[in-house]
């Protein structure tokens, strides 16, 4: 697995200094508002990648197993790795990884719609009622893929062909 990124190396010296430039300029603007919704924004980053780090730390030097497939496996590490086009699998893998985390409604993958970013599963089983759970099994597979798969922005759930047990047939004779 080779993880490839077009993202350029930069300083932590450089990055602030950009930040500041940046806050500097629109500070120029004489909108305070902005100002402080650029500050947020900034703070609100540095939580999310500080959190990532921290999650990373913690699951390289967590004990038994492969570093890499902890890191792989955990969804705030995952979701990192694929906005930076860091991620080593491929985006069928990072579907069954999404699904697998969401097995207690069995799903299976149909198809996945490259233009339009639709993904469609199927439910595994079906209970025959018509009442199935699809709604469930399309939101915890959506917040799943969200993490895991972001280039899947729409999924469908197609419900498993019902199996219906019937009694013994009747012969008509008494």
């Amino acid at each position: 697995m080779s993880a490839t990124t077009t993202a350029r190396a930069v300083t932590a010296e450089e990055t602030g200094r950009r930040i500041e430039e940046v806050l500097d300029r629109l500070t120029a603007l004489g909108n305070p508002a902005a100002v402080t919704a650029a500050e947020e924004l900034v703070r609100s980053l540095m939580d999310f990648y500080g959190s990532g780090l921290a999650r990373t730390l913690h699951l390289l030097s967590a004990a038994p197993g492969e570093p890499l497939a902890r890191l792989l496996g955990d969804e705030l590490v995952a979701s990192l790795l694929v906005l930076h086009d860091l991620h080593p699998e491929d985006r069928d893998t990072r579907i069954r990884r999404a699904l697998d985390s969401v097995r207690e409604h069995d799903l299976d993958v149909v198809g996945f719609d490259e233009d339009s970013g639709t993904l469609t599963l199927r439910t595994g089983t079906s209970a025959g009622c018509g009442c199935g759970s699809g709604t469930d099994a399309r939101e915890a597979a959506r917040a799943a893929l969200l993490c895991f798969a972001p280039e899947v922005t729409a999924v469908e759930v197609e419900q498993a062909p019902t199996l219906l047990q019937i009694g013994p047939a009747s012969t008509g004779t008494r």
